[in-house]
Formats: structure tokens, sequence, C-alpha cells
């Protein structure tokens, strides 16, 4: 893969080169996120970022929302970096990082995680360019998710979210097992962002009776989306 890594410690974007480039894989690294930014400006494309946070022009917390943002919402994202507490781990994957690792990284570890953020990125795409689940016709290609003549705008979580409740419809899903399997969260983490999430699809999507839809929350258990029968809808 062709790989950019934002980091300013020499020594690291020693190390992390090496590693990359020993698994086969390409990397061109920044030390200032001007330099970086400028570099995706003109047109130069990745398979993955790899991000630290702390830098000398601006944080990469930063980097990160300009990316999401302006550039690409579906590029896996990895943050590498000392920041260690709760708070930061989650606000990185809330604004749209894929993983999280925090220093001193081990090699086997990067190659594995980077490994699993390119598989995560491309599940769905490789089983079918276009999915259709009751009115709702997903579009990988394009992220997009279809309600008959309505595309709806969603981010990226928001769409990885609603392909995995459409999906296992009519499954209980724990939010530990959603913060995993769509966040990439342990799923011990105390965070409210499953449920402003779910409250946002509830409405963007119309999963709601008169639809033919209810999105119900279990209480102590988690969430599960059925389909209606045409009389109870």
């Amino acid at each position: 893969m062709y790989i950019a890594l934002l980091e300013d410690d020499p020594n690291q974007v020693e190390l992390i080169k090496l590693w990359l480039e020993s698994a086969g894989h390409q990397c061109d690294s920044y030390e200032t996120g001007d330099s970086f930014t400028t570099a995706l400006k003109q047109h130069r494309r990745y398979d993955l970022f790899i991000l630290d946070w702390m830098l000398p022009d601006t944080s990469g917390i930063e980097i990160l929302e300009w990316i999401r943002q302006e550039h690409c919402q579906n590029t896996p994202i990895i943050f590498v970096t000392a920041r260690d507490s709760e708070q930061d781990i989650v606000r990185a994957l809330q604004t749209g990082a894929d993983d999280y690792m925090i220093k001193p990284v081990k090699q086997l570890e990067l190659m594995a995680r980077i490994d699993a953020a390119v598989r995560r990125a491309h599940t769905g795409e490789a089983e079918s360019e276009v999915l259709e689940i009751g009115p709702f016709r997903i579009a990988f290609a394009e992220r997009a998710i279809h309600f008959g003549n309505e595309t709806i705008e969603l981010t990226q979580k928001e769409f990885a979210l609603a392909v995995f409740l459409l999906r296992n419809n009519g499954k209980l899903l724990s939010r530990g097992f959603i913060l995993e399997k769509v966040w990439n969260m342990p799923p011990e983490i105390n965070t409210r962002t499953v449920d402003t999430h779910i409250s946002r699809l509830r409405n963007k999507l119309h999963l709601t009776p008169e639809y033919g839809w209810r999105l119900s929350a279990i209480y102590q258990h988690g969430y599960r989306l059925e389909r209606l029968e045409s009389e109870a809808a």
C-alpha cells in the first residue's frame, strides 16, 4: 500500500518507515500538518494515514477533522501517539479515526492493525457494489444509502452503523458489541456515542413504525432493529 505518515519525531519516522517498507509498503513521511495537507491538496493519493497527535504547527485531531470533512471519508486512519487518556481515544475515534495506538508501538501489532483497518474499510464493497434491504439501496462505491428517490446524507460512521444495523436486523445488539464492530473501541468504554448515532439514524433513515421499521432500545442490553409486518406498519 501507499501510506502517509504524519510524525515529527525523526526516530519514530525512521522506525515506522523501516517497518512499513520491510512489509512491502511505500511510505511518505511529513513533519508538519501544513506539509501533509499541502501534499493531499495536490492530489497525492494514499491507501492509509498514520497520524501523531502532537505536532509543531497543529494537532493530529485537527488534521483528522480536515481529512474527513475536506479530503476523504473512506481512507483508513490510525493514530499512533503518546496521549493515552480515555477521553483522547474516544475523541479520535468519534472524529473518524479507525484505530488508536499508544506509543511505544510494536512492529507486529502495528502491521496487524493496518491490515485490519484496511479490511474494515473494504467490508461490503467486495461483496456487492449495491445491496438492497427492504426499501433501502446501499451503494458501497459512493458510500450512500438511498430510500426510494431520496439519497440520505450520512457521515462515515453513520453509514457504517446503518449498514451494520440493516445487515443484523432482527438481532439484539449490545452497545459494547456495536462499539467493537463499528468504532473499533473496547466494549467497556463508557460513551454515549452509540446512543447519539442511533438517534440520528432513526430520524434520517425513517426507522419508525409508519415506515415499516422499529429501532428499539432494550434496557440494559442494547438495540434491536426490526422490520414490521405490513399490517403492523
